[in-house]
């Protein structure tokens, strides 16, 4: 694949290394709690972890999160406050913070009583508070962040109060997430609306000067694709010489991608970015055990198919792992994730130092 982007700014061996990763849900967070004992390896835990890639130099994370949701307590605050949901921000928030803080437990305290406050999370309510403080709610997430000293930056997709909307294969209109993800029949494609909203200049600073560019793992259509739907974001991926990488989910998730194999993933992707974004897919290489399978199986999902000869011939490389958590759910392994995305990140490194050398070459 060509190298995009032969006039960006010159990369210096003494910047840290950087990655920028795009989603929301407890995907999104899942990734970075991995990747956050490389961005600060004085906290406790990574040196337990069996996977750890060395990595002899600072590395610098940035999150960036979709800001679609519309149930639960953020769907509330959002309503009752006019403000960006902060559901997801407020998972990415305590994922990079420190796993024993106080401050980290006190985010996610979500209240079972009281009227009013039963199912908001304490966090949310700080995030709404500080946002009406300071009349600017990427700025409130930039402060909550500094008081949970979280190892990284933390950017909505976009300041806008957007509304997702999908067409359904039976030609029904469902708008608002919660509804998408209740809906029978097959997503088509997605909107946000208003359709034509702008990310923060951060974003588009921290796409150009990314070594990687993750997507997922998550909700397909309500966490990872509605990030390609803010205007700029897709055009400036593309131009980057980062290296972009899906982390394909590992089961289907109902009603969203049943049936959806990791090429239709990728498809999708594409679709909505309205161009081949993506160098890489990241897959599972581990079987799922037949308790987990038959769990699933009651509420209609299976695992995601890996045709790795067709994901190939898109023009991808596939990067096999085996990245299933050992728990009750099937999930990805924060510490396993982390260490392929470090792996890609280095590549990512020397294929941008290689475009500023010889911009005519091709990556390898």
């Amino acid at each position: 694949m060509p190298l995009r982007n032969p006039l960006a700014r010159r990369v210096s061996s003494e910047e840290p290394v950087r990655i920028l990763s795009i989603g929301g849900g407890t995907g999104l967070s899942t990734l970075l709690q991995g990747l956050k004992y490389y961005a600060n390896p004085t906290l406790s835990g990574h040196e337990a972890s069996p996977v750890r890639e060395p990595l002899n130099r600072p590395l610098e994370l940035t999150a960036v999160v979709t800001v679609t949701d519309d149930g639960g307590s953020s769907g509330r605050l959002r309503r009752d406050f006019d403000v960006l949901p902060p559901g997801d921000i407020r998972n990415c928030m305590v994922a990079l913070s420190e796993d024993a803080a106080l401050l980290s437990k006190l985010f996610q305290y979500r209240f079972s009583a009281g009227r009013g406050l039963k199912g908001h999370s304490f966090g949310n309510l700080f995030l709404t508070v500080l946002t009406q403080i300071t009349g600017d709610f990427a700025h409130a997430v930039k402060l909550s962040s500094e008081v949970l000293a979280s190892a990284g930056r933390i950017f909505p997709s976009t300041a806008a109060n957007v509304i997702l909307q999908a067409k359904l294969e039976d030609g029904s209109v469902v708008t608002g997430e919660t509804q998408i993800s209740k809906a029978k029949s097959r997503i088509q494609s997605i909107v946000l609306k208003p359709r034509r909203v702008h990310p923060l200049s951060e974003t588009l600073e921290a796409i150009e000067q990314a070594d990687l560019i993750t997507f997922g793992p998550g909700s397909l259509f309500t966490s990872v694709i509605p990030n390609l739907l803010v205007s700029g974001i897709p055009e400036a991926i593309s131009k980057s010489n980062a290296i972009k990488a899906y982390f394909c989910n590992l089961m289907w998730q109902p009603t969203e991608t049943m049936h959806f194999s990791a090429v239709d993933h990728v498809a999708a992707i594409h679709k909505h970015a309205r161009c081949n974004l993506l160098d890489c897919v990241v897959v599972n290489s581990k079987a799922v055990s037949a308790p987990h399978r038959r769990r699933y199986a009651a509420q209609q999902a299976q695992p995601v198919k890996v045709d790795i000869e067709a994901l190939q011939g898109m023009g991808l490389r596939v990067v096999e792992a085996e990245l299933l958590a050992q728990s009750e759910k099937v999930r990805h392994d924060s510490h396993r994730a982390a260490a392929v995305a470090v792996r890609l990140a280095l590549m990512g490194r020397r294929r941008r130092q290689r475009a500023q050398s010889f911009p005519s070459v091709a990556a390898v």
